[in-house]
């Protein structure tokens, strides 16, 4: 198979001396590729070494053809027309000369052959659900969502020979997920996309798995990779409990060894003390038991060092991926109390809001991009005032941005969560931490230094260890910046959190993960909907 992309020898360090990659090696083919890890493994770090937007210490990337790179952070300038995003306007420009009967040689040779490019690029747009937007339109009248997808209509109208895609299902809502994963399982290339969205990762060929610095590629789809990691995980289980086995035994060989070598030993001393040999017999069987006693410890110690070298081989197989634990009592909200009350609100946006919210109900809000969702959160939090209307929190809660800006960038972890809890104890601090995976010196680390996702783990530890204990969480987008098990770890820690809950959302997976008992859906006003 010829190979699309091939890194060789690949190796990459931080400026604070942080060893990436070393010795990294690997080809990928045609098709598409899933590229997954857990937050921090360096995933956005290799596409940006193999989109050259990074240089490496040492080694090669070679990519056959031209590259395409969108990436999750994706900045475009708010006065740029789309067309200029969509990389047509030197041609619309061309052709809108021609048409007013002035145009140049260079005019048609900039147009060449694509006297379509218009309708072509409104095709392109309407692919992405995207028609509402014209091409003269600026790039700062569409939302955050909409100019990831105009950057990823710029390629589906001009295919690169590679195309890189980092998070591009970030801030989209369901309708423009669905679109983006129809673009992607119907890529005619070579294609690499990075992402915690279980659902585009269906979609494609093979899941490259990046873990401590090696990439280890897996056939089929997400699940598939799911299915082969949970059968090699039994598979080294049972090797580390046989090598248990085998490690218990050689120290019961080694102990009996030394048991017998020990009461041979006596029994030689005894028959000397007794007369029954001479001493210079005694002497010669003494040093041949103890010849021998060392030949079978030695031995016996080897087989031992044998067996705990196999066991540590095989536990170091095993995934020890850890989970975030919640325990705190005191969020815990009786069944039937109010917890919020919304009394025909309006929002800034023109969306209408009657809502009650009561006991530890767990609330999935939906709808699409630009209907208020956010709009709503801060309203609840009080960050916003409705143009009409009461909102009325009966019990204390806490809010976590999109933006993830609620920690100071400067401070470390811990100086962050007791800023939040000023009364409680250092060690209490610490154990709480540790419960979210911050244990010993990482709950030292500045927050300006996290990943996307340890910073996501940081600041909901500090709001949920935050006095008084909130008793309403509301999280906006909260997958946006995790990988799969650190989402995993999330939904799993929210379904142990005993407080009432909206969260806004357009992963039906990790909402479903959740314990979501009631749906949610924002558009121009609040519906109970079946998210079936």
């Amino acid at each position: 198979m010829q190979h699309a992309i091939v890194v060789n020898d690949l190796h990459f360090t931080w400026p604070d001396g942080q060893r990436l990659f070393d010795e990294l090696t690997f080809a990928v083919g045609p098709g598409r590729t899933g590229l997954v890890g857990t937050n921090g493994s360096g995933k956005s770090t290799l596409l940006r070494l193999v989109a050259g937007a990074l240089r490496p210490a040492r080694g090669h990337v070679q990519v056959a053809g031209t590259i395409g790179y969108l990436r999750q952070d994706l900045t475009l300038d708010p006065g740029l027309p789309v067309a200029e995003v969509l990389g047509i306007a030197a041609t619309r420009r061309a052709l809108h000369a021609i048409e007013a009967g002035h145009g140049t040689d260079d005019d048609f040779a900039a147009v060449g052959d694509d006297w379509d490019v218009d309708e072509r690029a409104r095709a392109a747009l309407d692919r992405l659900g995207l028609a509402h937007i014209g091409l003269d339109r600026r790039v700062g009248e569409v939302s955050g969502g909409e100019a990831m997808l105009l950057g990823l209509a710029a390629y589906v109208l001009n295919p690169p020979g590679v195309l890189l895609l980092d998070e591009p299902t970030n801030n989209l809502d369901l309708d423009a997920r669905t679109r983006l994963s129809d673009v992607v399982a119907a890529w005619p290339g070579v294609l690499v996309v990075v992402s915690h969205d279980r659902e585009l990762l269906e979609r494609v060929d093979q899941i490259a798995e990046l873990r401590d610095g090696g990439l280890r590629f897996y056939g089929g789809a997400f699940s598939d990779y799911e299915a082969a990691v949970a059968a090699e995980q039994e598979t080294a289980l049972r090797l580390v409990r046989a090598a248990e086995g085998d490690v218990r035994r050689q120290q019961r060989d080694l102990i009996e060894a030394r048991m017998k070598a020990d009461r041979r030993a006596s029994q030689g001393r005894r028959q000397q003390l007794a007369g029954g040999i001479p001493k210079i017999v005694a002497g010669a069987l003494q040093r041949q038991a103890q010849q021998s006693a060392g030949r079978q410890r030695t031995l016996h110690g080897e087989k031992l060092d044998e067996a705990r070298v196999r066991l540590t081989e095989a536990e170091d197989a095993v995934r020890d991926d850890d989970t975030i634990r919640v325990d705190l009592p005191h969020t815990a909200v009786p069944a039937g109390r109010t917890v919020l009350t919304v009394r025909d609100a309006v929002l800034r946006n023109g969306a209408r809001v009657d809502l009650d919210v009561r006991g530890p109900e767990r609330i999935a809000l939906l709808g699409p991009n630009g209907a208020g969702k956010t709009t709503l959160l801060e309203t609840i939090v009080g960050t916003l005032t409705p143009t009409a209307g009461t909102v009325t929190p009966a019990v204390p809660l806490r809010y976590l941005p999109q933006r993830l800006d609620l920690l100071d960038p400067t401070a470390t972890i811990a100086t962050n969560a007791e800023r939040l809890a000023p009364s409680a104890t250092t060690n209490e601090i610490r154990a709480a931490l540790a419960r979210f995976l911050f244990r010993g010196g990482r709950a030292d680390q500045t927050v300006g230094t996290l990943s996307g996702g340890e910073r996501f783990r940081a600041t909901l530890a500090s709001l949920l260890l935050a006095q008084p204990a909130p008793q309403l969480l509301l999280l906006d987008e909260p997958t946006n910046n995790l990988d799969l098990a650190s989402v995993e770890q999330l939904a799993q820690a929210l379904a142990a959190y005993r407080g009432a809950l909206i969260v806004s959302s357009h992963d039906l997976p990790f909402l479903r993960t959740a314990g979501i008992t009631r749906w949610l859906r924002l558009d121009g006003d609040i519906t109970e909907v079946d998210p079936r």
